[in-house]
């Protein structure tokens, strides 16, 4: 796949607090997803200085917004976000078949993964989704060194989903809603590969300074090691910036 041009020159004229450019070695894949084929995009070796962007996370205050997410967030630089828009935007038509346009961000944070395990409620130790919008993407940019697991993606057994739309939403959830009454179905703590009640579709490794993008509404979950203690210290636990992106015509 081509490589996108013009994200330095981006930041470079924005980049007042910080600037940002692609790795010299920066290396794009496109992948799909399962039986259902969704698109699935890696790119390796993003940023050209990672190790800025992670000591920036480390002066943060991190907080706890939702009950779903398993640990605590923190802004990111707006140059970031500008950044993720212009290295995305030549890709999209491609690899999600979205016209390019201004990035609207519902979310995008760095994350800490911190809750342990046996505290975790039902819908926390299964796969989720992020929206049931086809047109969202996700993007995971993982900035940890230690093996603190990647992104794995699933098929619901019961209905052979592999994403679910505002047509599976309801066929979906009520499904999913009866298989929770029945908590020995779900394992205690994070998920990681087959269970009773999913099947592992396609696995992604956390790589340091790797992206992944996908369809917000395609089943995921990281993949987090039930048996280690998760460090709540951004510069020795399980780091990534996690985006949610609308594209705006």
């Amino acid at each position: 796949m081509g490589r996108p041009a013009g994200a330095e020159l981006t930041i470079a004229a924005q980049g007042i607090l910080m600037q940002l450019a692609h790795h010299p070695d920066m290396r794009i894949t496109r992948r799909t997803i399962g039986r259902e084929c969704a698109p699935l995009l890696l790119i390796d070796n993003l940023l050209e200085d990672p190790d800025r962007m992670v000591r920036k996370a480390a002066t943060r205050q991190y907080v706890r917004h939702t009950t779903m997410f398993p640990g605590v967030r923190a802004p990111v630089p707006r140059a970031y976000q500008q950044f993720l828009e212009a290295t995305l935007n030549p890709l999209l038509r491609e690899c999600f078949d979205l016209a390019p346009g201004r990035f609207e961000l519902p979310m995008c944070h760095f994350s800490l993964v911190t809750q342990s395990p046996a505290s975790l409620h039902f819908l926390q130790r299964v796969p989720h989704i992020d929206s049931v919008n086809r047109s969202g993407l996700a993007t995971m940019h993982y900035l940890f060194r230690n093996a603190w697991g990647g992104t794995d993606f699933y098929r619901h057994r019961h209905t052979g989903f592999e994403y679910i739309d505002e047509a599976r939403h309801a066929t979906y959830f009520s499904r999913l809603a009866e298989e929770a009454r029945n908590e020995p179905a779900a394992a205690a703590g994070y998920i990681d590969g087959d269970t009773p009640l999913f099947e592992r579709v396609a696995s992604v490794e956390g790589v340091f300074n790797r992206l992944v993008v996908y369809r917000r509404n395609s089943l995921h979950s990281g993949r987090i090691d039930n048996t280690r203690a998760l460090p709540t210290d951004p510069l020795q636990g399980r780091l990534s910036i996690n985006t949610f992106i609308n594209v705006a015509g």
